[in-house]
């Protein structure tokens, strides 16, 4: 790899990771504040819970973009245990056990839970969090900061709610210094993302936030008067005088309660909601990243146990990976984990060195970054991509974000993942099986296929498929799919094979039943071309078949085959229904094309699908001999041949020349004839498309030059066909569409000159 490197990182990432850091520590800053007031624990807890988040967990996650630190949505479970265990050292001490719990849900690969969550419950957190942050920034914008930021349940601490605190704000509650910073800074930022020299500048736009709203703080505070704008509008970091002062602001667990049962129970809950929201919200960072990365998701939980444990002995709160943190980090540019770690530096270096200064940076200021980062993750594009993929995905997707705003974070994701089950097992209930109707040669195949998973909630809807099959019904029951038969759906199927079909006269076939359900595959039914179908069989009826093939080919809706029986049935003896004369192009296997299987067709291939005395011999066996009904010229769009043989004319030269090869020259004469001469003469002068164009019609013209070449010198096949006993019809295959288009069955000769036979 060509870029600098510094034990195996890529110095090219450098400034960005450290922007992004910049970004995101100027972010966290409040918010460790505003969720341990929140919480109802010292304001130092919160900070020190950002520097674990960013340097402890950060060095240890396998995140390039998640970002840990207090969180949210686990404010009302601390302040819960804080008053169930009497003191904050006694919840330190279940912080502690909470971590050692998810460092073992690590070890056991519980991460792996997070495959699980819908993708409609993850981009709904997505969105809600983008609501919730423009929602709840819009006071702290204008300077109404009576809520501390970082609090995102829709029930606040102050008595008020989300649409209330706003209301607030209309009815006059407003700081016009900090008004004026925040809005400038909103307008700052909008301006910072829309003029490209800026945005790709190396000074990220949140930092130039900062810089104007405390350069404003200290331009009214000098002006004085009503606008300056005062302490509680600013960020507040406990201030210590001395290092042994910051000392003080420790706490530390009280291992005193080692024996109190109530610990323990505030352990498991810790541990169970914090692995939760850290597996969610690192599903949903894993989706913001445009380099499309995947986290390990144990390995964070074992990050996580760690960092909590580290929090739990020197009195931070709980960590997890936070959303809002991850997203800003995500927007801000982040390549890899150095910028979470780095975050987490500043973090410790403005607590320990340069409170007083962190002091002058206005809440509003901040607020603005939060803000402008809650539209790009709640984007109206979000919402259309939401609707165009149908309801079962709009739905769920919009009672997750709304329980998640008109609650808080946890309650919100519960009701979104109940929800989606409710959603699934609707599902379930309703489509256990596909039900196909497959048109065999050998005749007409009901296709049963099983869901991934079928349990007995799926028994009434599988007893309705079979009771509603017709009598005499082949019926093929394919499990390929499936990982999971519940014990009653085998019963039911068992039963049905053994007794219930047969006495109604069905051939029940089994597919794909794994060796435990003792259900062993069993093909009854005959999909291969019979003597009896072929001898009752029209030659209408044969291209009706190669119609129907084709379409289910170009469709997708190929036919249910085994192989393995059709080598079996057709072992002592064939009876094709056609023979068809078809261009050795790699891109056009017959049988594959026209959705047949092995016995259904004579394959003769030959470049340029021309016609000479060997292939027509073969085409006479199978026509006189064998008794098939239909021949079928086969060429295609783009053909090799066809386009070798139109430079030749157009350059004036021959294969042998060209090519070395003596016995190409015999396929280039047969398809000479159906070059159009004058319009080859103006390949030179034609765009791509139009030489392409007029390639394809050439080998539309081979194909019908071949059809009558096989009626004109073949006695035996022109009387058959006169008789109405056999048909010569031709197709062109596009090999970009892998549609045929069939060629109108045609006795009059071709306007071009026939060569000799070859």
């Amino acid at each position: 790899m060509s870029d600098a490197r510094l034990s195996g990182y890529p110095l090219t990432y450098l400034p960005r990771d450290l922007t992004a850091g910049l970004v995101v520590f100027l972010v966290a800053l409040p918010l460790c504040l505003g969720i341990a007031l929140a919480s109802g624990a010292p304001l130092f807890s919160g900070l020190v819970s950002g520097i674990i988040g960013g340097i402890v967990v950060g060095s240890i996650s396998g995140s390039s973009t998640s970002v840990s630190g207090p969180a949210a949505g686990l404010t009302a479970i601390v302040i819960a245990q804080i008053a169930a265990l009497g003191s904050f050292e006694a919840f330190l001490l279940a912080v502690m056990l909470g971590g050692v719990i998810q460092i073992v849900l690590g070890i056991v690969k519980a991460g792996s839970l997070s495959a699980f969550f819908p993708s409609s419950v993850i981009k709904g957190l997505l969105a809600a969090i983008g609501v919730i942050l423009i929602l709840k920034q819009i006071p702290h914008v204008v300077g109404h900061d009576s809520d501390p930021e970082g609090e995102m349940s829709f029930t606040q601490p102050d008595k008020q709610n989300t649409f209330s605190e706003i209301l607030t704000v209309f009815e006059g509650d407003i700081h016009y210094g900090a008004a004026v910073v925040g809005l400038s800074s909103i307008a700052l930022l909008v301006l910072w993302g829309r003029i490209k020299m800026l945005k790709n500048s190396v000074i990220p736009g949140p930092l130039m936030v900062v810089l104007l709203g405390v350069s404003l703080h200290i331009l009214f505070q000098r002006t004085g008067g009503p606008w300056a704008i005062e302490a509680s509008h600013l960020v507040q970091i406990p201030v210590a005088e001395t290092a042994g002062d910051l000392l003080t602001f420790l706490k530390f667990p009280d291992f005193t309660q080692w024996a109190n049962p109530a610990i323990y129970v505030a352990a498991a809950t810790i541990a169970i909601v914090a692995s939760l929201e850290t597996l969610l919200n690192l599903e949903a960072v894993d989706k913001l990243d445009p380099e499309n990365r995947n986290s390990p998701s144990s390995r964070e939980l074992i990050a996580q146990g760690v960092g909590n444990v580290t929090a739990g002995m020197i009195g931070g709160l709980p960590v997890t990976s936070v959303i809002v943190r991850g997203s800003v980090n995500v927007n801000a540019g982040a390549k890899t984990k150095v910028s979470c770690i780095f975050h987490g530096v500043l973090l410790l270096i403005s607590v320990a060195l340069i409170p007083v200064y962190m002091n002058m940076i206005p809440l509003a200021a901040l607020a603005a970054i939060l803000l402008v980062t809650g539209f790009k993750l709640a984007s109206p594009a979000l919402f259309r991509q939401m609707w165009s993929e149908g309801r079962y995905q709009f739905l769920p997707f919009m009672i997750t974000l709304l329980s998640i705003v008109f609650t808080d974070l946890l309650i919100g994701i519960l009701i979104g993942l109940g929800v989606s089950l409710l959603f699934i097992l609707n599902s379930s209930l309703r489509q256990p099986i596909r039900r196909i109707v497959e048109t065999h040669a050998g005749g007409d195949v009901l296709h049963v296929e099983l869901a991934n998973q079928v349990s007995f909630l799926n028994r009434a809807a599988l007893d309705t498929v079979f009771n509603d099959a017709p009598p005499g019904t082949n019926m093929l029951i394919d499990a390929s799919g499936t990982d999971y038969i519940d014990p009653d759906i085998l019963s039911l199927i068992q039963e049905f094979k053994d007794k219930i079909g047969p006495a109604r006269g069905m051939k029940v076939s089994l597919r794909g039943f794994r060796k435990k359900y003792q259900l062993n595959d069993e093909i009854q039914f005959a999909d291969y071309s019979t003597r009896e179908l072929k001898d009752r069989i029209t030659p209408d009826q044969v291209l009706q078949i190669l119609r129907e093939g084709n379409e289910r080919f170009y469709t997708g809706n190929r036919l249910s085959r085994d192989l393995g029986h059709q080598v079996n049935a057709t072992a002592g003896e064939q009876n094709p229904l056609a023979v068809v004369l078809s261009c050795i192009d790699s891109r056009v296997p017959a049988e594959l094309v026209l959705d047949l299987g092995i016995g259904d067709i004579f394959s003769v291939r030959v470049a340029g699908n021309v016609i000479g005395n060997k292939s027509l011999g073969s085409i006479e066996y199978g026509v006189a001999v064998v008794g098939v009904k239909l021949v079928l010229v086969l060429g295609h769009t783009r053909c090799g041949a066809v386009t070798s043989t139109v430079e030749l004319m157009c350059e004036d030269d021959n294969a042998l020349k060209v090519t070395g090869c003596s016995h190409l020259e015999s396929i280039v004469n047969e398809i000479v004839p159906c070059v159009d001469e004058e319009t080859c003469s103006e390949i030179p002068r034609m765009s791509q498309d139009e030489k392409e164009r007029f390639i394809d019609e050439t080998a539309r013209r081979n194909v019908c030059r071949s059809v009558y070449e096989i009626k004109a010198r073949s006695e035996v096949i022109r009387d058959l066909v006169d008789a109405g006993k056999v048909m010569v019809v031709g197709a062109l295959y596009d090999v970009k569409s892998g549609k045929m288009e069939f060629l109108t069955d045609s006795s009059d000769e071709p306007e071009y000159e026939q060569t000799p036979q070859a």
